[in-house]
């Protein structure tokens, strides 16, 4: 079975929560690990969401603008080459962290 990569907000210092500000990818998108996948802010830092892995973005669980606290998933990556069935296949059978 195909398996999916999990994007959380990273944990940073005393930081609980973050703000969504925007998508630079969109699903489909194909990334490598370290690549840029959303800019986001706290009351102290605006910074960088990377990603952790290579693949395929599948899913953006938030949306720009929401909060969400730190640890949350926020993006489902599958890798690059999974077929569509596999990834849809992989996406139903989640249940999240």
């Amino acid at each position: 079975m195909t398996a999916l990569t999990e994007v959380k907000i990273p944990h940073s210092g005393s930081v609980e929560h973050v703000e969504i500000g925007e998508w630079l990818v969109a699903p489909g998108a194909v990334v490598a690990e370290g690549d840029v996948l959303a800019d986001v802010s706290t009351d102290k830092v605006d910074t960088e969401l990377e990603s952790p892995a290579a693949g395929r973005v599948l899913r953006l669980l938030h949306e720009e603008g929401d909060e969400v606290p730190v640890g949350t998933v926020v993006v489902l990556l599958v890798q690059a080459d999974a077929s569509d069935e596999d990834a849809a296949a992989a996406l139903a059978a989640y249940t999240g962290s």
